[in-house]
């Protein structure tokens, strides 16, 4: 009789196993050159950019989340736009020397990373983690979303082929295959994994930092964006559109809430309306509010990265052919408000704010519900209004007339592109940087001595006969008709010298 093996077990035997082959291939790794890693580092990064059309295509299918067109685009950043941005960055060897204060620093790698994959990004967050391990001579060990295994798995083995076709120690890239929570949590936990490379879900970044190792984790992004009326409305909300319609809203810097001012608002409605946004009656606003958050405070997951038209499926409601968004009228922020949570999908909650004071305190509630430290966008002509969000509001990016989503993540500013974005202390992260390479080394720090301390001997007992010395010195330069105390003398002469040895 033959007795089924436990799948838990098994998937904490591939982890196990996974993390040793990718020490032990890093181990072999470290001694690389600047220029063997480069040729790795170029050749994954042209390999996995020929295969984004083909991996887009199969993570919606394995996910049923996004268009496949924009997940090709978010392949070709995490592939060849984070290379070119990590290209020449000197992660080998002396990295820098700075010959005035005589500092020489020199990179060394992490060792193993453990990185955890998004189920919204599945494919595209895998080239980009993998990338920017490899340059830095680290190995890295994969854990995909349980609903995206193949497609992260697949694309990995994009990345690993090309890899060792390039010269690089077998092993190196691992990725786990058993969908296993358990597994997850024990691979942060490994002895051998030195960092955590978290995106995810807020309860899976926090066990990412409760590991005991050191981890780049990231919070949520409840992204408002606001119109003020000075803005280009037709860009402005072409872009909104745009920004929203992609992927169908999976990007965390997505735009969540549109923030308008008052003095604009027809004129947003009107662009809104010819951009393919729809409208929701209360009526139907009501029934959608049970459709997104059939919990208070938890959104269904059944909208994630899903289109307009099947989530108004879900809610019985008929949508305009051509229908890119839903918007609903909304006044309050809270938890058991639904147009005013991270939604992941293309829908909007619209607020109106009297003046810009206002508009910063509904944007100030937004980020405050659940996503501090992450992204603001606004829409302005006037560069001190969009100066002035930038100082008050608790957040890491601020997108100025450009989509949120694709500009956050580095594709339509100068930001470095990055799949992975920290929050800063304002969202509970270690780092308010779009990850890259640079967070993946330690830098050792040679330094010569250039400065002399002079430091005065502390005065001990055998040294009283310098004092004495002294005292004499000074009674015999008196004239025969001054008279002094000696003891005194010698007091005040003690004194000095405690003084001047501290």
């Amino acid at each position: 009789m033959v007795t089924a093996i436990d799948p838990d077990l098994l998937a904490l035997q591939e982890m196990r196993s996974a993390v040793q082959a990718a020490k032990e291939a890093q181990l072999v790794y470290m001694s690389f050159t600047q220029e063997q890693v480069d040729r790795i580092v170029q050749a994954v990064a042209d390999a996995s950019f020929k295969q984004a059309e083909r991996l887009g295509k199969l993570a919606v299918d394995e996910t049923g989340m996004g268009v496949a067109a924009h997940k090709t685009i978010k392949n070709e950043v995490g592939s060849r736009g984070v290379y070119e941005s990590i290209k020449d960055l000197k992660t080998v060897g002396v990295v820098r020397e700075d010959k005035v204060n005589q500092v020489v620093e020199i990179a060394a790698p992490f060792g193993v990373v453990a990185a955890i994959i998004p189920t919204t990004n599945p494919t595209s967050t895998a080239f980009f983690k993998t990338l920017i391990a490899l340059k830095t001579r680290n190995s890295i060990v994969v854990s995909p979303h349980p609903y995206a295994v193949q497609c992260t798995h697949e694309a990995l083995k994009v990345c690993d082929a090309a890899a060792v076709a390039a010269g690089a120690p077998n092993g190196l890239i691992q990725c786990l295959t058993m969908s296993s929570m358990e597994a997850t949590q024990k691979l942060m936990q490994h002895r051998d994994v030195n960092l955590i490379l978290a995106t995810g879900g807020g309860a899976l970044v926090k066990a990412a930092y409760s590991s005991g190792k050191p981890a780049y984790g990231v919070g949520p992004g409840n992204v408002p964006v606001f119109i003020e009326r000075s803005a280009k409305i037709e860009k402005a909300v072409e872009n909104i559109i745009n920004s929203k319609s992609f992927d169908y809203g999976t990007i965390c810097a997505t735009e969540q809430a549109i923030v308008v001012d008052r003095n604009v608002l027809e004129l947003v409605k009107r662009e809104l309306k010819k951009n393919g946004a729809y409208t929701l009656s209360d009526e139907e606003k009501r029934v959608m509010e049970k459709v997104i958050s059939p919990i208070p405070g938890k959104v269904n997951p059944d909208i994630v990265g899903k289109s307009p038209q099947v989530i108004a499926k879900l809610a019985g409601i008929t949508l305009p052919e051509g229908t890119r968004v839903i918007v609903g009228m909304e006044t309050k922020v809270g938890k058991d408000i639904p147009f005013s949570l991270e939604k992941l999908s293309p829908i909007f909650g619209m607020y109106v704010a009297s003046d810009v004071n206002h508009a910063k305190e509904i944007c100030l509630s937004l980020l405050n519900l659940g996503g501090r430290g992450h992204s603001l966008a606004i829409h302005t002509e006037t560069d001190a209004i969009a100066r002035e969000f930038a100082i008050d509001m608790p957040v890491s990016r601020i997108l100025v007339n450009t989509m949120s989503s694709v500009g956050a993540v580095g594709g339509t500013t100068g930001l470095v592109p990055s799949m992975t974005l920290g929050c800063g202390t304002f969202g509970g992260n270690i780092t308010s940087d779009n990850v890259t390479a640079k967070h993946l080394i330690n830098i050792k720090r040679m330094a010569y001595g250039i400065k002399e301390l002079q430091l005065l001997k502390q005065v001990t007992d055998s040294d009283e006969s310098i004092t004495n010395q002294v005292v004499s010195n000074v009674l015999n330069s008196l004239d025969s008709n001054q008279t002094v105390d000696p003891e005194m003398v010698k007091d005040l002469v003690s004194e000095i010298v405690k003084q001047l040895s501290k």
